[in-house]
């Protein structure tokens, strides 16, 4: 390829960017225009994007395009100066110009012959001026090769003001490559989709080892204290010495002791403050990295809205119909992934929506309507899901008609159908091959409509509901992830492994008491919102040694995919956890009941439930009666001595918090209101740990601390301050104060606590 070629091929993808952006404009102000054709701010950003493309096509000596867009303009400024008033035929002309625009730029596209062209300018110019000769010409062509050997012109060729028709065309200026920009004026580059996946694999590799180094921390905060307990005993091993008699000689060597150990302590000191800081910043860091990775892939729902308004726009008036679509919520951010899966989705409802859902004109009006029908589409975030809310203010599903279908198509019997639900015929709807078209036509009638969306929706582990109401329309409610790179979970224990349940399948946790599980049929039951519940244990499902817990109580989590519920028992909940998804080998094929893994904080590996597959997995184990009971008889225990944990805190949310957290796992607890209350406590009576908050009334958390550390019988009793301050001058003045650990309430989640309380004094029970 010569230069000069190199760089018409450059000039050609330029024009080919430029008309995609543009022909975006001339689309949604066209829209905009059929519904209200004086609207100067619309008029004047059509009229600017037309004369734009005239410039770019010039430059670049697609004469074509030049052609198009010249009448294109002529139209728009018309239009401004008032000689025209823009008629339906006007805008259908318009947007063919603009489909015609997007053809002649587009690399590989179907060819637009001289012909088209020509016969396009007639239809403009007919348009413009009935008595107008056919044809008119194309204006004079520009020189393009003059600027080959310029720099790189500027495709958009922007002008201030826009031109007559009769006045000459200003000269294109040069200019830089053209950037394409948000809304925000941010730029936009273009990177794989496999590079962004490796970015958060990395940045959640990353979050992860940052976790590891806490241990090592712990233990030289451990180490730390026992120094300056041993330094303690130390100087009173000393003054013993003192009074029973010491040699010169004895005196020097403890006093030489004492100086090295009093080093060794401030050494120590000096390194786990800086470790601490460290791994402080490191964790800040990698958790700023991982939501920055994250948010690469998050894309707004309006990527995928581009052409839908002209699409429902275009098949309207094929269908001899008016309609306009309302979209709320574009700016939704959406996993890039999902927004690729969503899009024939959302295009199989519009087209439903638009052939089925709304009348023509002439029955809407004779049923008291507006002439125009409406469609609706929403997009919201919901308790970590993306919600999409379709509707229609069309005629709604004619249900004898549904069911005259069903009994024609012997998908039932007329019996049968006659005592369904509306919930239950509209299922019908769903089918594959299900349609209530007599005829196939381009539209709709193949059937392939509705199945398609819920096999989609169902891929993204999601659900679709459509209700209707008669003579006032349809409604499609679906509820997807809003990523697939990752999920908000429940993290449980079976048989001492770690499972997350999705909680979009979740309906609620709770705890049963053996009183509250009954027999039915010959299987456990137990009483939710107002119905019997199927209680299966998760341990049967997932193939684990079922639990050998001393625990009275039952831990329950109640999942849901549409009308099937169930009860799974676990042994414990550890969590609500955001998980980065991470696909299991593909040799492994499909493990049953389980659909990807993800890591814990601490780098320990979780299995993510499929929630679906193990809700088949039940009615599999019912349906061969091999469905096992759970065995929650009373089981003697010894009695152990529990450890105990003082609590001290203002707010009664956060005392009640970390009581039940540290109770539930064994602990025995104590609370106290402040610091003064606390100190009172301290000295009546024995605790193990105290765990303490900073601002507080009376007495805050650093003087708490400082007078347990100068007590002579409580200086060596770890100490825990839990504090809504996150600033590293406020976790020196606690670690300064004598604190053994420093925990924010801002990062704050059970595992948390409760793993740094079995770090500072072991387990429950010794």
């Amino acid at each position: 390829m010569t230069p000069e070629q190199m760089r018409d091929a450059s000039l050609l993808e330029l024009f080919s960017l430029e008309a995609e952006a543009q022909t975006q404009v001339l689309n949604a102000g066209l829209l905009a225009l059929e519904r209200n054709p004086t609207q100067a701010d619309q008029l004047e950003a059509c009229m600017r994007a037309a004369h734009s493309l005239k410039g770019a096509a010039r430059i670049v000596g697609v004469d074509a395009g030049v052609s198009v867009s010249h009448v294109m303009e002529d139209c728009l400024v018309s239009a401004q100066e008032g000689r025209l008033y823009l008629q339906p035929e006007h805008i259908d002309a318009l947007l063919q110009g603009t489909d015609l625009l997007m053809r002649i730029a587009t690399p590989g596209s179907a060819n637009v012959g001289p012909a088209d062209i020509e016969a396009y300018v007639a239809l403009m110019a007919r348009l413009l001026d009935p008595s107008a000769p056919n044809v008119r010409m194309a204006p004079p062509e520009f020189d393009v090769s003059q600027l080959l050997l310029a720099p790189a012109p500027s495709i958009s060729a922007s002008l201030a003001e826009p031109s007559v028709p009769a006045e000459p065309e200003a000269a294109p200026e040069p200019a830089r490559r053209p950037q394409r920009l948000t809304e925000s004026g941010e730029r936009v580059l273009r990177v794989t989709a496999q590079r962004l996946n490796s970015l958060l694999d990395l940045s959640s590799k990353s979050l992860v080892e940052t976790q590891r180094l806490k241990p090592y921390l712990v233990a030289l905060q451990r180490l730390k204290r026992m120094q300056g307990t041993n330094l303690r005993a130390l100087d009173n091993l000393s003054e013993q010495l003192k009074i029973t008699g010491l040699s010169h000689e004895a005196e020097e060597a403890l006093i030489d002791a004492r100086r090295i150990l009093a080093e060794s302590q401030n050494l120590l000191s000096e390194q786990t403050a800086e470790l601490d800081e460290f791994c402080w910043q490191a964790g800040q860091r990698a958790q700023l990295l991982y939501d920055t990775a994250l948010a690469c892939r998050m894309r707004p729902f309006a990527d995928v809205l581009v052409g839908q308004e002209r699409m429902v726009r275009d098949l309207g008036r094929a269908l001899g119909k008016q309609i306009r679509l309302e979209i709320e919520g574009e700016k939704t951010q959406v996993d890039r992934d999902v927004l690729e899966k969503l899009e024939a989705p959302l295009i199989h409802l519009l087209r439903n929506a638009v052939d089925h859902g709304i009348e023509t004109p002439e029955q809407r009006l004779l049923a008291g309507k507006p002439a125009e029908g409406l469609i609706r589409l929403r997009i919201s975030h919901q308790a970590g899901l993306l919600v999409l809310e379709l509707s229609d203010d069309g005629a709604g599903v004619d249900l004898d008609r549904l069911r005259h279908t069903i009994v024609e198509r012997q998908l039932s019997t007329a019996a049968t159908v006659a005592q369904l639900s509306e919930e239950e015929l509209l299922s019908f709807l769903f089918l594959p091959g299900f349609s209530l078209r007599d005829t196939v036509t381009e539209v709709s009638g193949r059937g392939v409509g509705l199945d398609a969306v819920q096999h989609m929706v169902r891929l993204l582990r999601g659900a679709i509901v459509l209700e209707h109401t008669v003579q006032r329309g349809s409604r499609f409610h679906l509820e997807v992830p809003l990523t697939l790179s990752v999920v908000r979970s429940l993290v449980v224990e079976v048989a001492d492994e770690a499972y997350a349940f999705p909680l979009a399948h979740i309906e609620r946790m709770r705890d049963l008491l053996p009183d509250e599980i009954v027999q039915l049929e010959g299987r456990q039951h137990f009483w939710h919102e107002g119905r019997h519940v199927g209680l299966v244990a998760a341990s049967q499902l997932l193939q684990r040694p079922p639990s050998q817990s001393d625990d009275e109580t039952l831990k329950v989590v109640v999942i849901r995919e549409r009308d099937a519920v169930y009860g799974v028992a676990v042994e414990r909940f550890i969590g609500e956890r955001t998980l980065v998804v991470l696909p299991l080998d593909p040799r492994l094929g499909k493990v049953q009941d389980i659909s990807a893994g993800a890591l814990l904080d601490d780098g320990s590996p979780v299995l993510i439930v499929d929630v679906e597959d193990m809700l088949r997995s039940v009615d599999k184990l019912l349906n061969t009666g091999r469905l096992e009971r759970i065995d929650r008889r009373n089981r003697h225990t010894a009695e152990l001595t529990r450890k105990r944990i003082l609590v001290v805190d203002d707010s009664l949310t956060v005392r009640e918090l970390q009581r039940k957290l540290l109770l539930n796992r064994g602990y025995e607890v104590a609370v106290a209101v402040d610091g003064m209350d606390g100190w009172n406590a301290l000295r009546a009576e024995h605790f193990d740990l105290l765990i303490t908050d900073i601002d507080m009334p009376r007495m805050d958390g650093i003087e708490l601390v400082t007078l347990l550390r100068r007590d002579s019988r409580l200086q060596s009793m770890p100490v825990m301050v839990v504090s809504y301050k996150d600033r590293e001058e406020d976790r020196r003045r606690g670690l300064d104060a004598g604190a053994d650990y420093y925990l924010a309430k801002a990062s704050f989640h059970d595992d948390a606590l409760l793993d740094a309380v079995v770090e500072l004094i072991g387990a429950a029970q010794t």
